[in-house]
């Protein structure tokens, strides 16, 4: 199958689990019903999502809910993707906390990006995407990397020299791309308008 089929189908794969970035008991003040509803990040695809929700059921910040098709036990209905700009305030205060909840639950995923992340361009190394990692950072990680794999986040930053939090670069790459107007996507399932635009490692682990 061709990179491009490939693509489609990470495209087409749906969150199972979601961590909740704003709760909203009476729903939004220009909605008609007054429904409760939830924003979501996934925790796979770091989708953003608005779902409404189950009957007597009630959600906290930061909290991990199922939203795969056939789990739910609190979510009702997936409404859809939603993109940064359709995300409450609230929701927007929270998603840096979101996104290194998801990446610390995954962190053998994202040690494996700082591991095995190469080049985009002839020039550009997907490391170098991630803010803060200029010349002298990228290559302190990749000749550690060959010398023995990191072994975890904390492992990272023991042996980079003053690199900044691993973590806390993922989460300012992951939230620029959530903004939808990047050129190339790590990490994020990227906006429609942007699906036939080149990216990185997303889909890749």
């Amino acid at each position: 199958m061709c990179c491009t089929g490939i693509r489609w189908m990470k495209m087409l794969q749906l969150e199972e689990k979601a961590v909740v970035i704003d709760y909203l008991p009476l729903g939004k003040s220009t909605d008609m019903t007054k429904q409760s509803i939830a924003q979501l990040l996934g925790m796979s695809y770091f989708t953003l999502l608005e779902a409404t929700l189950k009957p007597a059921s009630s959600l906290s910040i930061g909290e991990v809910v199922n939203v795969g098709k056939e789990n739910r036990d609190k979510v009702e209905h997936i409404k859809g993707r939603i993109t940064y700009d359709q995300l409450t305030t609230g929701a927007k205060n929270e998603l840096k906390t979101a996104i290194r909840i998801v990446i610390m639950s995954r962190e053998p995923d994202f040690v494996n990006f700082y591991n095995k992340s190469g080049a985009i361009t002839m020039r550009v190394n997907q490391l170098a995407l991630l803010p803060g990692i200029g010349k002298k950072h990228l290559e302190a990680i990749i000749n550690e990397r060959e010398r023995k794999p990191f072994e975890s986040m904390a492992d990272i930053t023991k042996r980079v020299s003053l690199l900044p939090d691993p973590a806390n670069l993922l989460v300012q790459r992951i939230e620029q791309e959530l903004h939808g107007d990047e050129q190339h996507y790590l990490f994020v399932r990227p906006p429609s308008h942007a699906m036939d635009q080149p990216y990185g490692s997303f889909g890749r682990y």
